[in-house]
């Protein structure tokens, strides 16, 4: 499936999307409180078949925080990425990990970084940092003392 059959195919799926042009796969926004019930539907749809979550990030644009999923289908050798925006004061979103089992490990590094909370996540804890870690979480606006590099 080519990227103009791939948008087609998902304008039906939640019409709250909105694309961003300009990449080599397609890029699509979702509002975060439709995130899960659209992955959940791209997972199980047959011709879709979003079967792989191979990377879950999240970005910090200083305003605002951006989830991040890319997905590909090992049946149909299709890729999309998902956007969601998230609040930066109490960046809450579903856990995908029920979907993709892989998503567990990742939103646990994403909760670490960002500071995002993956509601209903079965192990939602700090990968290396200290619960008592001053500074966290680690976003642009993180002053380290010792390196002095601001961003």
């Amino acid at each position: 499936m080519d990227n103009e059959a791939l948008k087609a195919s998902l304008l039906p799926l939640n019409a709250n999307l909105t694309f961003e042009e300009g990449g080599e796969w397609v890029n699509v926004f979702v509002p975060y409180n439709e995130l899960k019930p659209l992955l959940k539907t791209l997972q199980g749809e047959p011709d879709l078949y979003f079967n792989y979550l191979f990377c879950l990030t999240c970005v910090d644009w200083k305003t605002h925080l951006t989830m991040v999923y890319h997905l590909t289908s090992l049946k149909w050798q299709h890729n999309l990425v998902v956007k969601a925006v998230l609040n930066r004061e109490n960046p809450q979103i579903e856990t995908v990990c029920d979907i993709w089992k892989t998503a567990e490990f990742l939103e646990r590094e994403v909760y670490e970084l960002f500071g995002v909370e993956f509601l209903h996540h079965p192990d939602l804890r700090r990968l290396i940092l200290t619960d008592d870690f001053k500074g966290w979480p680690l976003r642009k606006d993180f002053e380290d003392p010792v390196n002095m590099i601001k961003l």
